[in-house]
Parts: structure tokens; C-alpha cells; sequence
């Protein structure tokens, strides 16, 4: 019966009631959707950056990374990636030679990464053929094909089948320069990336740089998901304990970091809404039990003992509050259901999230154990909000309250 009672009085006063729904239904469904559009950005971020720069797990000579000298390499390279790609789970491996340069042009010249790649296993591990706006991916020049971003044939000011010139340091120290045809231009949301990498043959790499043919500076490696990286990653530590192997997470820890903090940053971002709502909603009902006075005397004038009068007034806030919290839910929930597969255009900044490495156009992601979190939480601050009104209310004597006009 007290539901029913409590029910009806909500709506007593049906546009102050209507109001503050309203009111949570908009900040609910902001803070959802503000949540699931932060989401989405993270995961497109984590996805770029595994499928276009690291994979999931890399290996190198332990001095590799530290020191980036030419001599640090893998010697068993080729071997190793066979291996590798016999384990359950493993979706590609890419053998590659790694090598800070110097790439130059009639115009001008940058320094850059150079990376040496077997054109088909590097498609099993990257999504680089994807990223292709210009050319062709290692196809149409026959001798020394390069792959350079967008970025860079701006900056270098050229264009396809252009000539380019690579310069290093070879395996015994002596500088040495080769002529490269750029056989396509690509780009990724990663504009500092594009403009700092370059992608050559293995092969012709080798020969530049005098480097044992089976041998390589990295060894990159795609899962077939991201549950699977610490199991793989297990194996290969089991099989080559003396190199260092390290996953996605520990190779970029700002990336780890990111997916560690945005749950709790999307909890906090909600529970700042509710106790924003909350105030109002404490508020609400203090009008409401300051109108019932000589209603709230007469029933306890009766004989409604003052727990079943606590019990109403927490229902009556409660019941207000989730109306507004589980269709602000749905709502917040809907909107970003529908942008999960129409993205949301930033293109207007798109300059200044590719320097940052995003993509501008944003797919939402809906996080369901968040919806159900969400409404929890809504109930807590619906409970939380009556306290204070119900207590007010059993203040009042039930002989002065009737005189009250």
C-alpha cells in the first residue's frame, strides 16, 4: 500500500515533479554518453596504436631500445619468427629491421625511423596496405620501393615514384646513402607518426646497411585478441628468456595508464552529476514535506507510526529518482548506440588530434556493466536525498502540525 501511496503523491504536483525528472533524465544521459564518447575514443586510440605502430607484443635485443645501435640485433630473427608463429593464438609476425636515419630530398631532409619489413608478414601484423591514400602498398617499382606518410611528402615536398635519399650508418660505422622511389604515401590518425617513419624492403635495408639477412631489430607480433596477449606473451618468455619481450601496455605506458584511469575517470564523472542532482533533488522534497505538513500530523495522528512516514518520504524521493535515473540511462544509452556506428565528426579540430594521435572522428562505446552501475548509483543518491527530508518531517509534532494552515 505505501508504494501505491508514495506513487501517487509524486504526482501530486505534476509539474514540479515532471521538472526535476526532466532534470536528472538530462544529466543522466549527458554523463552517459559523455562517457561512452570518452570510451569510444580510448579504444579507437588503444586500437590505432596496436594496429599501426606497436602490435601487441614486441621483442628485442635488450640493449635494443636503450641504445638503438645498429649491432643490437636479434640473430636468430627468421628462425624465431617461424616459431612464433606456430603458437595457438598468434595472428601474425613480422620481422624487422629498426634504424634511425636520416631520408632527404631535392627540397629538404627530416630524421626519421626506418623500418625494414617483409612487405607480406608486415600486412599480418599492421594495418599499413589500409592506410595507403597514395600508390601502391610495395607494388609498381621494382628496386628499392619506400612507403613514407603523408606528412613527411609534404614536408620533404614529394610526391610518387619521387627519388629519395636514405642515409645511415652501416654495421661497421661507415656512413652510407641510398636512392629510394616512393611507391606509396600513407596516413594514419597519427600525423607525428606519418611524418617520422618510412617503410623499406627488408631486404634492401640489409644490403644498405650490411645486416645479417635472417637476423632483426624487432620482432612484432598480432594476437588474435587482447585477452590472449599475456598468454602469448608467456610462451615466448618460456621459449627466450634472454631477450626482452614486452606487450602493447608496457612498450606505450601512457597507453596502459589510459585504460587503467578511464574507468575511474567515467565513475567520478558521473558521481560529480549525481551530487549536483542531488541538492536539487534534497530541495525538491523539503518543498514537498513543508506543503504536507497538516497531512503528514493528520496521518500520524491516526496512528502511522513515524518509521512508516520516514518510509514514505524515502520511497516517494526514490521512486522520483530512479523515473529520472533509468530514463536518462536509456536515453544516454540510445543516443550512444546510435553514434557507435555513425561516427561523430571533430574534423573541424582534426589538426590538432592527429598531432595528439586521434582519430577526429569518434565511434561511441557503450559499457553495459556501467548502465547497471549507473542505476545503482542512482538509487543510492535517491536514498541518500530523502535522509534529510523524511527526518524534517518526523520533527513535527503531530497536535501542532494539524493546526497549521
Amino acid at each position: 500500500m505505501i508504494w501505491s501511496i508514495s506513487w501517487r503523491n509524486i504526482w501530486r504536483n505534476k509539474v514540479r515533479s515532471t521538472v526535476v525528472i526532466i532534470a536528472i533524465t538530462l544529466g543522466i544521459s549527458a554523463g552517459v554518453f559523455s562517457t561512452a564518447f570518452f570510451t569510444g575514443m580510448m579504444n579507437q586510440r588503444i586500437e590505432q596504436v596496436i594496429s599501426n605502430e606497436l602490435s601487441h607484443i614486441q621483442i628485442h635485443h635488450p640493449d635494443f631500445r636503450s641504445t638503438m645501435e645498429l649491432g643490437n640485433y636479434i640473430s636468430t630473427g627468421a628462425e624465431l619468427t617461424r616459431k612464433i608463429a606456430d603458437i595457438p593464438g598468434v595472428k601474425g609476425v613480422s620481422n624487422r629491421f629498426v634504424i634511425q636515419s636520416m631520408i632527404s630530398s631535392a627540397e629538404t631532409a627530416s630524421g626519421v625511423k626506418i623500418i625494414g619489413v617483409d612487405p607480406e608478414d608486415e600486412k599480418r601484423v599492421t594495418d599499413m596496405e589500409q592506410n595507403i591514400i597514395e600508390g601502391e602498398y610495395f607494388n609498381g617499382i621494382r628496386s628499392n620501393p619506400v612507403l613514407i606518410g603523408k606528412k613527411l611528402a609534404e614536408k620533404l615536398k614529394v610526391k610518387l615514384r619521387s627519388k629519395v635519399i636514405i642515409t645511415l650508418q652501416d654495421l661497421d660505422n661507415n656512413i652510407t646513402s641510398g636512392a629510394f622511389r616512393v611507391v606509396g604515401i600513407y596516413e594514419t590518425p597519427n600525423s607525428t607518426y606519418d611524418e617520422t617513419t618510412v617503410f623499406v624492403g627488408r631486404s634492401d635495408i640489409a644490403r644498405l646497411a650490411e645486416l645479417p639477412g635472417q637476423a632483426g631489430h624487432e620482432i612484432a607480433i598480432l594476437v588474435e585478441n587482447n585477452e590472449l596477449v599475456d598468454t602469448v606473451q608467456h610462451q615466448i618468455v618460456a621459449m627466450n628468456g634472454d631477450l626482452e619481450i614486452l606487450n602493447w601496455k608496457e612498450l606505450s605506458p601512457e597507453m596502459g595508464y589510459l585504460t587503467e584511469v578511464m574507468d575511474l575517470y567515467m565513475y567520478i564523472f558521473i558521481i560529480i552529476i549525481l551530487f549536483a542532482l542531488l541538492f536539487g533533488i534534497i530541495n525538491t522534497m523539503l518543498m514537498v514535506v513543508l506543503e504536507r505538513v497538516k497531512e503528514l500530523g493528520m496521518l500520524m495522528a491516526i496512528g502511522m507510526n513515524k518509521q512508516r512516514v520516514f518510509n514514505m518520504i524515502v520511497l516517494e524521493t526514490v521512486l522520483l529518482t530512479l523515473v529520472g535515473g533509468v530514463v536518462g540511462t536509456m536515453a544516454g544509452s540510445g543516443l550512444s548506440k546510435y553514434f557507435e556506428t555513425h561516427a561523430i565528426d571533430m574534423s573541424l579540430w582534426a589538426e590538432g588530434y592527429s598531432q595528439l594521435g586521434y582519430d577526429p572522428r569518434v565511434f561511441t562505446s557503450i559499457d553495459v556493466n556501467l548502465m547497471i552501475t549507473v542505476i545503482i548509483m542512482v538509487l543510492f543518491t535517491g536514498i541518500i536525498a530523502a535522509i534529510y527530508p523524511a527526518y524534517k518531517a518526523l520533527k513535527y509534532d503531530p497536535a501542532e502540525a494539524l493546526r497549521i494552515e
